[in-house]
């Protein structure tokens, strides 16, 4: 699969949980020769690829390999608005707020 038309990314790992109301996703995101995708944009492309609305998906974690072009993107992605305001922590929420914004102030 292609995000953003310029990096390949394969899914690692993709399980729905029906008691929360959201898909677990694992992704590896290959990169090489540029630096880590900024959470906003892997968010924006993430929900592009999966037809959801932007503000169901929620990036956990992005952990690269130093030096190998390759980032481990754990995220959720819920049903709906109120069960992630309700299972996503705070911070969670806001980082993902804050970076999507700057990414919507840059277009």
């Amino acid at each position: 699969m292609r995000l953003l038309g310029k990096y390949d990314c394969e899914v690692v790992v993709e399980h729905y949980n029906p008691l929360v109301g959201r898909r677990e996703v694992v992704l590896n995101v290959f990169h090489g020769g540029e630096g880590t995708p900024s959470r906003g944009l892997l968010k924006k492309a993430i929900a592009s690829l999966y037809n959801v609305d932007v503000n169901l998906v929620y990036i956990k974690s992005i952990a690269t390999e130093r030096g190998l072009g390759i980032s481990r993107v754990e995220l959720h992605i819920y049903d709906n608005p109120e069960r992630a305001r309700a299972f996503e922590p705070e911070y969670i929420v806001k980082r993902d707020e804050e970076s999507l914004s700057k990414i919507l102030q840059t277009q």
